[in-house]
């Protein structure tokens, strides 16, 4: 059995029914079925490999059978019906009228029946291949998350061990912090809990911890800490070592991801250029006599070649790249309940009467405070307000349309392409890209400005702490002489313990203001230590150690991703100059020469038997536009690793394209 928190019903009726088929299709000692009992394991999922294979089996007979349904009756509709010709499809002579009779009588039949067994294997195949899937795509999601947390959580480990708790305290602290250490915690807390029923053996639940994990770091780094435990060493001096090690690590693989970056960024300098080329050779092939060029060349190039390389180099840059972890949101253990503090607090109404009057008072209060300071609603939840600017935009254009100023035909669209194509590109961009970019920079600036002086703050703490104050003392220390948002919040901090807030619920409160993951697992390091001494300067300097190797890793990162969104706003910049030429000298001097349609193989419906220049202007606006949003999103992506903060990018050079469209055309 498979051991985790997440659980897959074991043994439903469908699975029943087919384990015996399950049993003879795979041998219990098979390497694919030792292999799937391990990603089982990885990926948490509570069932034994046999059924789950079972119910694998079973899915797969289903969806098999459903599509070998489909695929009989789209052969009959193909073949029996004659709307693909048999005999035409196969084409080989036959030696007698017999053999003619015997082919003609089962030509359709077995032509359906196959269509149906290619449907049914193929239907079955995905259901089966779909399910067996999951425990290998939920082991490397783990995987990448562990290995991603793993040196902030050994940070935290030798932290609280400096900070004076032993190792089993240790374990059940990190066990506890999964809000912050996502699946590291919840590894530790399978140690922890295996341990509690193993009456206290840490070592066994440790080693077999070792083996489960999908995680080849984490499993190195609990080996080595068993034999530290087997041989009596000093962990403390273990942490410490593995710490600066890991760090050395993530600085290593930085600097790689870096150099990818750079990379994918000459590469895609190069590929974005492939449209420009194609479009410049289409319309100038299409002026010679003999040339069969389609014209839909030109329709796939723009609306189909130019966003599909974008889409294309997104999808690349996420694979090697990765954002942080975790939502920042911290959750408090009171009185041995979970609870939440911030928008996710859990509701409890319902219980008793009185929770349902406070619920109910509490969504009036939030409403009303929304209301009268909408501002800063959007900035703390900047996705809201497409729940404005969309329905404005859908109205602006529907009113643009019904009053017949917007064209409603691509004829129209063809005669004035700069307004059309304002009403229904420029126009929505605009009315829902503007807020909600603001809004989210409001919010990535604001939560940027408590973690600027994160690092400076934490030493001033430490130093304050070592001097023989206590941590409120400190804080109130450090709050008195600093200037940033930081010093206000933590000035806030104090009055909150002076009106007899509790300081650990004070300081998850002040984290989730701001969620942001690095400053969930600061708090959630100090929150613990606290609670256990009130001196804690070697806590707060390795935290702030920990701040500043974070701090050296993000100006690295922003120093060299500046240079690639250079190169991608240069690219676009080539090629809408390029474009630009093209329409204003090339189509132009056609046009004036008397050569009104541009000769086609294959005319586009568009323009009722010719491209005219007309229309090849604005695809090429069109292209313009398009490059210049999907490069937007690009530099981006590249450079916070959120597609949102692509917008103000794209908002830009959108722009720059719209108006220099005005003035050059």
């Amino acid at each position: 059995m498979s051991r985790g928190s997440e659980s897959l019903p074991s043994a439903d009726s469908l699975g029943d029914r087919f384990l015996p088929v399950s049993a003879r299709a795979f041998a219990e000692d098979g390497r694919f079925v030792a292999r799937l009992e391990r990603k089982l394991a990885q990926a948490r999922i509570d069932a034994t490999v046999e059924h789950y294979l079972s119910r694998a089996i079973g899915i797969g007979v289903v969806a098999g059978l459903c599509l070998a349904v489909l695929g009989v009756l789209v052969g009959y509709g193909l073949f029996g019906t004659g709307v693909v010709g048999v005999g035409e499809l196969l084409g080989v002579s036959l030696p007698n009228r017999t053999a003619v009779a015997i082919v003609e009588t089962l030509k359709v039949p077995a032509l359906v029946t196959a269509t149906g067994l290619a449907f049914g294997t193929l239907g079955f195949l995905a259901g089966f291949g779909s399910l067996v899937a999951i425990p290998y795509a939920r082991a490397a999601g783990r995987r990448r998350e562990i290995n991603m947390l793993l040196p902030d959580a050994v940070s935290f480990m030798y932290a609280l061990s400096v900070g004076g708790l032993n190792r089993l305290e240790i374990v059940e602290a990190t066990a506890r912090a999964d809000d912050a250490y996502g699946e590291v915690a919840r590894e530790y807390r399978t140690v922890h809990r295996e341990a509690a029923y193993a009456d206290g053996d840490y070592r066994t639940a440790i080693r077999r911890r070792a083996r489960e994990t999908p995680s080849d770091d984490l499993a190195r780094f609990l080996t080595d800490l068993l034999s530290i435990l087997d041989s009596g060493g000093d962990v403390e001096r273990f942490l410490e070592e593995k710490r600066t090690k890991l760090e050395r690590a993530a600085k290593g693989e930085q600097e790689r991801t870096l150099e990818t970056l750079e990379l994918f960024g000459e590469l895609y300098m190069t590929l974005s250029l492939f449209p420009l080329l194609l479009l410049i050779v289409t319309v100038v092939m299409q002026l010679l006599p003999n040339a069969a060029v389609p014209s839909e060349v030109l329709y796939l190039t723009v609306y189909g070649l130019v966003p599909l390389i974008g889409i294309a180099f997104l999808v690349l840059i996420s694979t090697v790249t990765h954002d942080d972890p975790g939502d920042g949101t911290l959750v408090l253990d009171a009185d041995g309940e979970r609870d939440v503090f911030g928008p996710s607090a859990p509701n409890r109404s319902g219980e008793y009467a009185v929770f349902e009057r406070i619920a109910f008072r509490e969504r009036i209060r939030r409403v009303a405070t929304a209301a009268r300071r909408p501002h800063l609603f959007f900035r703390d939840n900047p996705s809201y307000t497409l729940a404005v600017t969309v329905p404005a935009s859908l109205g602006a254009i529907a009113l643009a349309v019904a009053s017949g100023s917007a064209p409603t035909s691509w004829s129209g669209l063809v005669e004035r392409p700069l307004y059309g194509t304002a009403v229904y590109a420029y126009l929505p961009l605009y009315v829902v890209g503007a807020p909600l970019a603001l809004a989210h920079e409001w919010n990535v600036r604001r939560r940027g400005a408590v973690l600027e002086t994160l690092s400076a703050e934490l030493w001033k703490l430490s130093s304050a702490n070592e001097t023989g104050l206590t941590l409120l003392e400190s804080i109130e220390s450090v709050a008195e002489t600093g200037t940033g948002r930081l010093s206000r919040e933590l000035e806030r901090i104090r009055w909150k313990v002076d009106y007899g807030t509790n300081l650990k619920r004070a300081l998850v409160e002040f984290a989730n203001a701001y969620p942001t993951p690095r400053l969930a697992r600061t708090t959630r390091l100090i929150a613990e230590s606290q609670a256990a001494s009130n001196r804690i300067a070697p806590v707060l300097r390795t935290a702030a150690r920990t701040s500043e190797i974070h701090d050296e890793l993000e100006r690295e990162r922003r120093s060299r991703t500046r240079m690639q969104v250079v190169v991608i706003v240069m690219t676009f910049m080539t090629v809408f100059a390029v474009i630009a030429i093209l329409e204003t000298r090339f189509l132009d001097s056609v046009a004036g020469a008397g050569l009104g349609e541009i000769r086609a193989s294959n005319a586009g419906a568009a323009s009722g038997g010719a491209v005219r220049a007309d229309v090849v202007g604005l695809l090429l606006f069109h292209a313009v536009t398009l490059q210049a949003i999907v490069s937007g999103f690009l530099c981006g992506y590249v450079r916070t690793l959120e597609p949102v903060s692509g917008l103000k990018y794209a908002l830009g050079l959108s722009t720059v394209a719209l108006v220099g469209w005005t003035v050059v055309v």
